[in-house]
């Protein structure tokens, strides 16, 4: 039993102290894996239990205020991240296929490395959407799409952060991030403005982007599968590809149950009901 647990301990300092990347493995949730798991814990058990249970015998709580602020939070830092990966890295000095990671200790490496760092930040804070949804009881809108998608990309994210900030695998990010601005955009005129929530014809065109996002995210993944000599590391692929494809799946099945389906059965209704609102008026002046 004792060969047992050193086995295993030395296999954690292997994992979590040899391989994760100097640049980043002192920095607070990177290469500590029990602090990722329970921050993880926590928020599953709001999610599913603590929260529902708080709220069951209470009134929403009226956050516009919180929102807006949260919102307007979001669009500023995913708008910086995007703008400086770009400058830095993607717009012309990455390689569109298979950017390796830079690990030299200079100033453009470590910048790369500190903004893939904060985006990891992102997605933690991100997961404060799901908390609002229960705080105002919009239990309906914790889906097991959207749990998975902010629990998963936390997981994957702290994998990025912590043993490749940079190279090819950034682009998911740079990727997201504009998705991001374009949707915490929405979010923040329509809870500014509740009456244009009916009216802003963009919202069905912000699913179709995120479709495109994993589609896009899919094909980048992909190439260092079929490139032989790809100087990212290829396994990474068996990681980010499920989760990428699944996601696509989920996102085109929500796409066609609200915006296609969904209008179909509305329609259906109310030619229905004018129908027998017509048969009414008839029997009624007969």
């Amino acid at each position: 039993m004792a060969a047992i647990i050193k086995k295993a301990w030395e296999g954690y300092q292997i994992i979590f102290e040899e391989f994760p990347d100097p640049r980043t493995k002192d920095l607070p949730l990177i290469a500590k894996p029990y602090q990722g798991i329970l921050l993880l814990t926590l928020y599953l058990m709001f999610v599913f239990k603590w929260g529902p249970n708080f709220m069951k015998n209470r009134p929403a709580y009226n956050l516009d205020r919180i929102i807006i602020v949260y919102n307007a939070f979001q669009v500023f830092a995913c708008a910086y991240l995007f703008t400086n990966a770009l400058y830095f890295a993607w717009l012309w000095d990455y390689k569109w296929i298979c950017e390796p990671v830079d690990y030299t200790i200079n100033d453009k490496a470590i910048k790369i490395t500190r903004f893939v760092y904060y985006y990891f930040l992102l997605k933690v804070v991100d997961l404060l959407d799901t908390v609002f949804f229960i705080l105002r009881k919009k239990i309906n809108q914790v889906t097991f799409l959207h749990v998975y998608h902010h629990t998963g990309m936390v997981m994957l994210i702290w994998g990025a952060a912590t043993y490749f900030p940079g190279g090819h695998g950034t682009l998911v990010g740079v990727i997201n991030t504009f998705v991001h601005v374009v949707m915490y955009s929405y979010y923040l005129i329509t809870v500014w403005d509740p009456s244009l929530k009916g009216n802003l014809w963009w919202k069905k065109y912000i699913t179709q982007l995120q479709i495109l996002q994993f589609l896009w995210m899919v094909v980048h993944m992909s190439i260092i599968v079929f490139k032989t000599d790809c100087e990212y590391p290829r396994w990474t692929s068996a990681i980010f590809l499920p989760q990428n494809v699944f996601m696509l799946i989920l996102f085109i099945d929500f796409y066609i149950k609200t915006y296609i389906k969904k209008p179909k059965v509305q329609m259906k209704v109310e030619e229905t009901t004018k129908k027998d609102s017509s048969t009414n008026g008839k029997s009624h002046l007969s």
